[in-house]
């Protein structure tokens, strides 16, 4: 780091400071905080997921506790409230925190709970409202369906002239295949197969292609309600199912594959993918 004002050694005007302790807004801070995150949390008997290296596990007996770490905001899920108390307060012990106690908010998707029937629910019905309001869709008509079977989207619709390309100029195309692949990724795996259509033509995309992805907004106007539920059980089972198409690209003649798991009655993975 570059000698602070007022702080510069007059004789050593070319050397820079070396850094004992990471200060915040650096390029590295967040690497540090990680490792300095990670140290303490293991120490307590947590272990980290070798394939997402932000979610740890621990087990004392019969009882475990998933810890997820996003930056600084920690979700906590455990079989045993004791066991969630120690680690609440050996987490503060260890950092300055809040507790704000059962999770109904996370990165833009709400937790619904019915303990009565043993459901939890996800859902993003907030940020879809948000997307749409972004996009000034707020008071659309709602759509049946993202995409209809006959509908084909092909490169060959794609500008091919500067009249063409400048009629897409102000249309937010990216942007709004982003924003829905955020909610395709967190909670609503219906939308896996719009996105994986739309998304092939973020480089050049057309008057079809806008309104199509416009057709897909107003399908999550009418099911923003929707949400990904599961179920407590005794037996849990991981249930998968796949498919695909035969030759569905128009331009490369290439099969669309798809797969999605269940486990507790809900998906947990999915995707499509040409």
């Amino acid at each position: 780091m570059q000698q602070p004002e007022g702080f510069v050694e007059e004789d050593s005007k070319q050397l820079v400071c070396k850094l004992k302790k990471s200060i915040y807004g650096l390029k590295h801070a967040s690497r540090q905080w990680y490792l300095k995150f990670h140290k303490i949390i293991t120490s307590f008997g947590f272990v980290e997921n070798r394939l997402d290296e932000c979610i740890y596990l621990k087990n004392s007996g019969s009882r475990f506790i998933f810890l997820v770490l996003y930056v600084d905001d920690i979700l906590l899920a455990s079989s045993d409230e004791s066991l969630l108390y120690e680690t609440k307060n050996f987490l503060s012990m260890n950092f300055e925190m809040k507790d704000h106690r059962e999770a109904s908010y996370v990165l833009g998707f709400e937790i619904h709970r019915d303990r009565a029937r043993g459901l939890l629910g996800l859902s993003q019905k907030a940020y879809i409202e948000k997307v749409l309001k972004r996009f000034n869709m707020q008071q659309i008509n709602g759509a049946k369906v993202p995409i209809s079977k006959g509908d084909k989207l092909s490169q060959e619709d794609c500008p091919k002239n500067d009249f063409e390309k400048e009629e897409m100029r102000d249309k937010p195309y990216a942007s709004i295949v982003g924003s829905i692949m955020y909610a395709q990724v967190c909670t609503r795996p219906d939308l896996a197969f719009s996105i994986n259509v739309l998304g092939r033509y973020q480089a050049n995309p057309c008057l079809i292609h806008w309104k199509a992805t416009k057709k897909v907004l107003r399908y999550m106007q009418r099911t923003k309600d929707h949400m990904l539920f599961f179920r407590r059980t005794d037996e849990l089972e991981l249930v998968g199912y796949c498919d695909a198409d035969f030759a569905g690209c128009v331009d490369t003649a290439r099969p669309t594959s798809s797969f999605v798991f269940m486990m507790g009655g809900g998906a947990v993975a999915w995707k499509s993918v040409k």
